[in-house]
């Protein structure tokens, strides 16, 4: 491995903003020095277009492959919406030029032909979850040049031998590189076409009456997660006579086609910052007949989330919180937050969207929260929302209803 030089000068210029910041998170880590570094023979060589990121997460790989190896019109995907903002943020702090052309430096695509076709290298930020390194692994080999080389990095904590495993499903040849500063790059070569995508893959629950959809990286599965399931036993109570209803953090879609199937007259806003969760809640919400629109494309910086229109049912959209939905729209916000951001447990993720959930609701509006019990959200909730009651409580969770003052 050759050491890249300017890598880490270039990094010390990147910020995690507008994704959740704290002292101990930065926006990049020795797993995309090492990636770089890795694959730097191979990327000095390659011509315009055949460079493929994935999962960056705030942009050091992009931006590192252009500003320190000569890439161009590199195409990138990255499931969350907050790291594909990350990055534009940071080619603009570094001057790297912004693309609204076909001779654009890097491009945001979904994770589909159009990032893939005739892709010669392409660099991975391994996921957290075996399934979405599956539909990862499976789209290279589908739709990447027949002589692509793949160069998977992590940390050496996060990774596993079933993640070998996976890759050699899709891939004739898998080798495990030496571990640097902590992390591990993974290389596979000799893609296998194995047919049809097992995405979107479906579940079934006794106590839901539709049926649940999940992609890669989709929270939680095709499953109706222990959280979502204690905060459903008592929906009707939350708000009854709401008809402007939030699913933030919507995840697989459960409690947004709930919502919409137990209150016909609702108009019900699901959304997300991950790709994988939109897309999973539109095929969940369809398959139970109440999707009624949806914004499947990343945004673009400085937008916001389509409104939904005034028929009842799901409207989908990839947005960062509740960005696009109007000051004091709703009058009952669903929420079952994350605790992480990337790998790093952080009770600030759930912080900021409890804290968003303040200005989109109207006054005597609800929010409807579950979370982990030894987390103890209630003083924060009361402090951001209202008054705030305790509904439901077992072993590991707890959930909570709290009015907007």
């Amino acid at each position: 491995m050759e050491t890249l030089s300017g890598a880490p000068e270039l990094f010390a210029r990147l910020s995690r903003e507008p994704d959740f910041t704290a002292d101990e998170l930065l926006p990049s880590d020795a797993t995309d020095e090492l990636l770089l570094a890795t694959a730097a023979e191979e990327i000095r060589g390659l011509g315009p277009g055949e460079l493929v990121v994935i999962g960056d997460r705030h942009g050091a790989l992009t931006l590192g492959a252009i500003e320190l190896l000569g890439a161009g019109e590199v195409r990138v995907f990255q499931d969350p919406l907050l790291g594909e903002l990350a990055l534009h943020a940071n080619a603009a702090r570094l001057g790297v030029g912004l693309a609204d052309n076909s001779a654009a430096v890097f491009r945001s695509h979904a994770l589909d032909a159009s990032l893939l076709r005739g892709a010669r290298i392409v660099l991975v930020q391994l996921p957290r979850g075996l399934d979405a390194l599956e539909e990862i692994a499976w789209s290279i080999a589908q739709w990447a040049h027949p002589e692509v080389r793949v160069f998977a990095g992590g940390r050496i904590k996060h990774m596993t031998r079933a993640m070998n495993d996976v890759l050699g499903r899709h891939f004739g040849e898998v080798a495990a590189g030496l571990g640097w500063r902590k992390s591990r790059v993974l290389t596979a070569r000799m893609p296998q076409r194995t047919g049809d995508s097992s995405f979107p893959r479906w579940g079934t629950d006794p106590a839901l009456d539709f049926r649940v959809a999940a992609f890669g990286a989709t929270f939680g599965g095709p499953t109706l997660d222990h959280g979502s399931r204690l905060l459903l036993q008592d929906l009707d109570s939350a708000a009854p006579a709401a008809r402007r209803i939030v699913d933030l953090g919507c995840g697989n879609g459960v409690l947004a086609t709930a919502a919409a199937r137990s209150r016909p007259a609702a108009r019900v806003i699901a959304t997300d910052q991950s790709a994988a969760a939109v897309a999973a809640t539109i095929r969940t919400a369809a398959e139970a007949q109440v999707l009624r629109g949806s914004a499947t494309h990343g945004l673009d910086v400085g937008t916001t989330a389509p409104q939904p229109g005034d028929e009842p049912g799901v409207w989908v959209t990839r947005a960062d919180a509740l960005d696009g939905v109007p000051d004091g729209w709703a009058e009952l916000i669903l929420l079952n937050p994350p605790f992480h951001t990337g790998a790093t447990v952080h009770a600030g993720v759930a912080h900021r969207l409890i804290g968003a959930c303040a200005r989109a609701l109207a006054p005597g509006g609800e929010l409807r929260l579950v979370f982990n019990s030894h987390l103890q959200y209630r003083g924060l909730v009361e402090r951001a929302i209202g008054p705030t009651r305790q509904i439901a409580r077992d072993r590991t969770f707890t959930v909570l209803a709290a009015t907007r003052r």
